[in-house]
């Protein structure tokens, strides 16, 4: 195997570039050298792993590093099967720095004698992204018919939309490409508004690369076999189907996908109507996920998508299939819940109007969906009006007198409506500063209820993140990377201090995949067998393991993590609590002596228990000397 990872570095005032090498062991993979690029020449990054290209499946991860301006400090950003183009161009890493002069498209091509071809190509977006099928997918189809002809093997396309040029959480959006089309399993780096970073901050609006130039892959499965054959007695293929069930389809549940699992399971802890499911009582709760989801929004799902088999990949050879498709329709479980029960719509069609025209214009979906799902809120409560936010109508957002069909569609109109007036500024309705500042704004303005409905993470001074969908305390911890998997998000009552060192643990195992490039949905054997391979073909299992610990204390010694800010964000800890107790029977001593911290003074309940899980953290995460103690410390 190569002994180095190949960075090629690319000033974008000028399109000048040089190519260096890494040493593998000073460094290991996109993550911990996107951090020291990061760190040392301000640039934006995306590579593969040591494994792209290789037998192992999800290995063939695209990780993107830089600066996130919705989060506000560093952040890591994934996306699936694009990494395999990357690969043939021979290298493991792109880092950018400064700005081209205007909006361009950033062609990269490699010959098959190692030759670099970098160019900058300034476009009109604003032509582009209203043309067609608009957005992200026309960006691409644009970028295609003027450049594709130029590769000799298929190449990939990564653009942004419109949230990129007019927010803080745009996404970068790509499609696998077969037989000269684009294909429809679009596939994103969604989280952390790294393709406003992109845009706003190095003027790329695209990037098309590919080559003719693969570097060396680990192509050995016999001996891979072997490795796994000792560990878990059966080989690599087998091993992997059985822990990717989840993705592709369980047999005990009837579904597969995240969307088909997690809707079939949540039952009463289903979060809707902008979270407010969380008041209600369990017996409501389980009513409207029978009603509305089972025999609804997910029998669609099933009827549509399970039964007739309709399963893609993100573009690389992978048993998961996780893809779960209608038409040109990809069905995941977050985007469809947060701009899905979290928005009040209950209905396949609906749903998949509001995604799609979410993904059209490059929105990061989770953070989109809990805006709107937040603004839909403020309309219907009278906080804030229709013409202040630019739009002409209020949600029917209460499950009582609901019409399936036609309230889901009135309040998926209504969210492209407030699509449309955040990236054209309608009324005081704007994200250019992120939907903290605007939520600390109309707190001032008009009513603080405004602010105390909007459930986020914050950090530092303006810094932000719409949590994962899952009803947990540790979607909300205080991690210096949120929005992730990076963090504990188990569904079982943890003490906050031991959900800390939980989530610290969850941390440095998410690092294990990203900075070896693999898919998480690959988790259940990757986790612990990636450290090994690294040990068999480099001999540095030991390091790569160090390197983990090294730079994971590194990210989180710049944790500037903050108190949750809102009402609704202690309440969804504090109902969580409550729940546990009430429904599911939980009697641990220390889980009532939360609940009833809470209930004597939920500020400071909610304050203390936050406290209690960064000293988690911190106790796993930072050294030894600045750490806070141990667990029997106050």
């Amino acid at each position: 195997m190569i002994d180095y990872q190949e960075v090629i570095t690319i000033d974008l005032e000028t399109a000048a570039f040089d190519l260096a090498r890494h040493k593998v062991g000073d460094h290991f993979g996109p993550v911990d050298l996107g951090l020291h690029l990061t760190k040392k020449q301000e640039s934006f990054n995306f590579g593969t792993g040591l494994l792209a290209g290789s037998i192992f499946p999800g290995s063939n991860r695209l990780v993107f590093t830089g600066m996130s301006p919705a989060w506000g400090g560093f952040y890591i950003s994934s996306m699936g099967g694009a990494g395999l183009v990357f690969n043939t161009m021979g290298i493991n890493m792109v880092s950018l720095i400064h700005k081209a002069p205007s909006p361009s498209v950033l062609y990269l091509n490699r010959d098959a004698d190692g030759t670099f071809s970098v160019e900058l190509h300034p476009i009109d977006l604003v032509r582009v992204w209203n043309e067609g099928e608009g957005g992200v997918y026309q960006l691409m189809q644009e970028v295609y018919d003027r450049y594709g002809s130029r590769y000799t093997r298929t190449p990939r396309i990564l653009a942004v939309g419109p949230a990129a040029a007019e927010t803080d959480i745009g996404a970068i959006g790509s499609v696998p490409i077969k037989r000269g089309k684009l294909t429809h399993v679009d596939t994103w780096a969604g989280r952390g508004g790294l393709g406003s970073q992109l845009l706003q901050a190095y003027g790329i609006a695209a990037i098309i690369y590919g080559g003719d130039f693969p570097r060396e892959s680990y192509r050995n499965r016999k001996e891979a076999n072997q490795w796994f054959y000792d560990r878990y007695n059966m080989n690599l293929a087998a091993k992997d189907i059985d822990s990717t069930r989840k993705y592709h389809y369980n047999e005990t549940l009837d579904t597969g996908g995240t969307f088909g699992v997690n809707f079939t399971t949540l039952k009463g802890s289903m979060l809707s109507f902008n979270y407010q499911s969380m008041y209600w009582s369990e017996e409501e709760r389980v009513k409207i996920h029978e009603t509305f989801v089972l025999n609804h929004y997910l029998k669609q799902f099933h009827d549509e998508t399970i039964v007739t088999k309709s399963y893609k990949t993100c573009g690389e050879p992978c048993t998961a299939v996780c893809k779960k498709m209608k038409d040109q329709y990809k069905k995941d479980y977050e985007p469809y819940q947060a701009m899905g029960p979290l928005c009040g719509i209950f209905d396949q069609r609906a749903a998949e109007k509001l995604n799609r025209y979410g993904d059209r214009n490059g929105f990061d979906a989770i953070a989109i969906g809990g805006v709107l799902a937040w603004l839909m809120e403020s309309l219907d409560a009278g906080w804030l009006t229709p013409e202040e936010l630019g739009v002409d109508t209020r949600p029917i957002f209460s499950p009582k007198e609901f019409d399936l069909v036609a309230s889901s569609m009135h309040n998926a109109d209504l969210g492209i409506a407030l699509i449309d007036a955040i990236l054209e500024h309608k009324g005081s309705l704007t994200l250019k500063k992120g939907a903290r500042h605007l939520a600390r704004t109309w707190a001032q303005t008009h009513r603080p209820e405004i602010l105390d409905s909007f459930v986020f993470t914050p950090y530092a001074e303006s810094g932000w993140m719409v949590p994962n969908q899952y009803w947990t305390p540790g979607v909300l911890s205080p991690m210096s990377i949120m929005g992730k998997y990076y963090m504990y998000y188990g569904s079982d009552f943890v003490p906050p201090y031991e959900l800390g060192r939980k989530g610290a643990e969850r941390f440095r195992g998410e690092l294990i995949l990203d900075n070896i490039g693999i898919c998480r949905f690959h988790r259940g054997w990757a986790e612990e067998m990636m450290p090994d391979v690294v040990g068999a073909l480099y001999g540095l299992k030991e390091a790569y393991l160090e390197s983990i610990r090294v730079m994971s204390s590194r990210m989180y010694d710049h944790n500037a993590a903050c108190p949750w800010e809102s009402e609704r964000s202690r309440d969804y800890v504090y109902t969580f609590l409550k729940r546990k107790h009430e429904v599911e029977g939980c009697t641990d001593p220390e889980l009532l002596t939360w609940i009833e911290r809470f209930e004597t003074d939920r500020q400071k309940a909610a304050l203390h228990f936050w406290q209690e899980m960064k000293r988690g953290m911190d106790d796993v995460l930072l050294p030894t000397d600045t750490a806070t103690g141990g667990e029997g410390d106050g």
